[in-house]
């Protein structure tokens, strides 16, 4: 790697990380030499560039396409310019695209290139007043382009008003302000381009009243139904997810319909891209049931007007709702629309607020770059019925319970993880959103599952985070093995709070979630799923305790299922063999292996080993239960609809049902 390309990329990422410059991985930024141009890929996050994530261009093709003749049709056009672009790249350059914006960086000749949309930038560039205030700030140092489409339509008008500025200043911009959408910086090194963004923020700085502090604002428990529902009603053949934000700037815009019209339209391209061109907005949020009625009554005419489902929906005193194809989506498309809300509240000082016209709008909605950048935008990928789906995996920090939260993280699903183990939950999702599937995440909530409030919390964290739930793995367990005369009542109670009277708890609450999406979508299935054991199939010697608590579980199950079938929950149960590997039999200290050595439940063993080997001679495939053979039982459970009440045997023909 050359200098100049290590400073492009520290420069790039220095401000892509800074929502102050970049929102949504926005922005772009490029150095040239004589011969080559190397420029971020479309699609790219600036606070990510790597050299791998450029693409070079050969300079003299690149000036090529300021003189040849494209098609009069916009559509052809643009398409005519893509390819004659992909024809300027130097070496093979796999799936990387280059920029839409490459020929405006080329045309201004200063060897880097920084070009971001700050909000307090934007402030200034999406009001009434633009020109004059950029003329009045800069003077003559900057360049201001008039409003144009972006693509080949404004590398003309950029070319043209570039050649104006050289023939009266002998040099070319360091400023570039484009109307409703952001500032190009150039200079030959990238020590001035800092300088120059940061007496940019400066200025314009001195000039509004800033924003103050952004504080969070409570969460509305109204959400805990209100968000199931409007999931429901938003999901088509792909389930949603939910991301709701609440803080004391969106409580201005949200108060009234006067105040809503400010943050009721796009600005900059990137508002259309990442939330489409229009929203809509619920004034009556006093219960749950009118805020649903509202969205009932608004979202035909809303369809029926515009051509498609809202991505924001603004309710008054609850605060701003994402709905996506997946987490990341929503995430973004919050990101997005709340700098709207800070760029209307900087251009509502700069004598009123410029939105695009539907002209403008309608350009970029369909056109084929942005489009582009939407679907990068998104996680790429294979797609599976259950992704993006919503799942809570109770005892799901380790063992099992983490194995099927893996599992399902890898497979797309939002997982949250439910676990009295703190330390060992948080670091385990961690390392699921570091490393599991880019579609979905995941959470840890600390539970007690013996605790019905912990369980309820549980839930309402789930929704509150997706937006609803699909899929509840009732997987928290304990064992404590013994006869008669040495378990005592305390032992035995815990066992049952926690393996029996949890069930109950997952069931209940999660159910309640469940009911709610099925009201606005009866055709959709959910599942509820119980661990159980095969101890729950057949007794267990000197592990009554848990067998009872597992037979009692098969019991819960089936009548579980009875009364929630109409509601198309369907509720099961996988029985597992013996897991060897796992800690519950493994742990050196407390695990089943040390237990039944200590108290004598296999005849003639004297080590752990002969304990080991003792099970396994018992299982007619001679080993124990894996994580895949749960996993494969899950997913069959899951993707079937026709079953509900049973209870699988995953034993290796240990346990035969009769």
């Amino acid at each position: 790697m050359n200098k100049e390309i290590g400073e492009l990329i520290d420069i790039s990422r220095f401000y892509g990380a800074s929502r102050d410059f970049v929102i949504a991985g926005g922005g772009n930024s490029s150095f040239k030499d004589d011969k080559t141009l190397w420029i971020k890929a479309s699609g790219e996050p600036l606070s990510e560039l790597t050299e791998e994530s450029l693409v070079a261009l050969d300079r003299e093709k690149l000036r090529g396409i300021s003189s040849a003749v494209y098609s009069e049709d916009p559509v052809e056009r643009e398409d005519q310019v893509k390819n004659d672009l992909h024809r300027c790249i130097i070496g093979p350059s796999g799936n990387k695209r280059p920029s839409v914006e490459t020929s405006l960086h080329e045309l201004i000749r200063y060897r880097f290139i920084l070009h971001l949309h700050p909000a307090l930038v934007n402030g200034v560039l999406c009001s009434r007043n633009a020109k004059a205030l950029i003329s009045q700030l800069f003077g003559d140092e900057a360049l201001f382009v008039p409003y144009t489409d972006p693509g080949y339509t404004l590398y003309k008008k950029l070319e043209t008003e570039i050649e104006k500025y050289r023939v009266s200043y002998q040099n070319d911009p360091k400023m570039i302000f484009l109307e409703n959408h952001g500032i190009f910086a150039g200079a030959d090194s990238v020590d001035e381009i800092r300088s120059i963004y940061g007496n940019v923020m400066s200025v314009i700085a001195d000039k509004l009243h800033p924003l103050t502090e952004i504080e969070t604002l409570p969460f509305s428990p109204l959400l805990h139904k209100v968000l199931p529902a409007i999931r429901m009603l938003l999901t088509d053949d792909k389930a949603k997810v939910i991301r709701c934000r609440h803080n004391s700037l969106i409580s201005k815009y949200y108060v009234n319909q006067q105040e809503f019209h400010k943050i009721s339209l796009p600005l900059i391209p990137d508002i259309i891209v990442y939330c489409k061109t229009r929203y809509l907005y619920i004034e009556q949020s006093s219960t749950a049931e009118r805020i649903i009625e509202s969205l009932k009554t608004q979202l035909p005419r809303f369809k029926h007007e515009f051509g498609y489902l809202p991505k924001i929906i603004v309710i008054r005193d609850l605060g701003i709702l994402a709905v996506e194809d997946s987490y990341k989506a929503a995430e973004t498309a919050l990101d997005v629309y709340e700098d709207l809300l800070m760029i209307s509240h900087y251009a509502s000082q700069c004598g009123g607020i410029k939105f695009l016209t539907p002209e403008q709008t309608d350009f970029i909605d369909k056109w084929e770059a942005e489009n582009y950048r939407r679907k990068m935008g998104h996680s790429q990928g294979s797609h599976n019925r259950l992704e993006n789906r919503i799942a809570v995996v109770t005892g799901g920090a380790q063992g099992f319970g983490a194995g099927i939260a893996e599992a399902l993280s890898a497979l797309g699903l939002n997982v949250v993880i439910g676990d009295l183990n703190e330390e060992a939950g948080k670091d385990f999702v961690s390392k699921l959103n570091k490393k599991g599937s880019t579609k979905g995440a995941a959470i840890f909530v600390k539970t007690d599952v013996s605790d019905p409030a912990s369980v309820k919390e549980l839930i309402a964290k789930a929704v509150g985070e997706f937006g609803g739930l699909d899929l509840m793995i009732s997987n928290a367990g304990i064992l404590r093995a013994g006869s008669l005369e040495e378990i005592d009542p305390e032992d035995f109670n815990r066992t049952t709070a926690i393996n029996y009277n949890g069930y109950f708890h997952c069931a209940k609450y999660a159910s309640e979630v469940m009911k709610i999406q099925n009201q606005e979508k009866p055709d959709y299935f959910t599942d509820i799923v119980q661990i159980n054991s095969k101890s729950g199939l057949r007794g267990s010697n000197r592990n009554y305790a848990y067998s009872g608590s597992k037979f009692g579980g098969i019991g819960l199950t089936q009548s579980f299922a009875l009364e929630l079938a109409h509601y198309r929950i369907k509720v099961n149960a996988i029985c597992p063999g013996n897991f060897y590997e796992g800690p519950l039999w493994s742990d050196p200290q407390t695990g089943l292996f040390v237990q039944y050595l200590r108290t004598g439940k296999v005849p003639g063993a004297k080590s752990i080993e002969d304990v080991r080997k003792y099970y396994e001679e018992q299982v007619p495939m001679k080993r124990g239960c894996r994580l895949e053979d749960v996993v494969k039982a899950l997913l069959y459970v899951i993707d079937q609809e026709y079953e509900t009440g049973q209870a699988i045997p995953v034993t290796g023909g240990q346990v035969m049902i009769s």
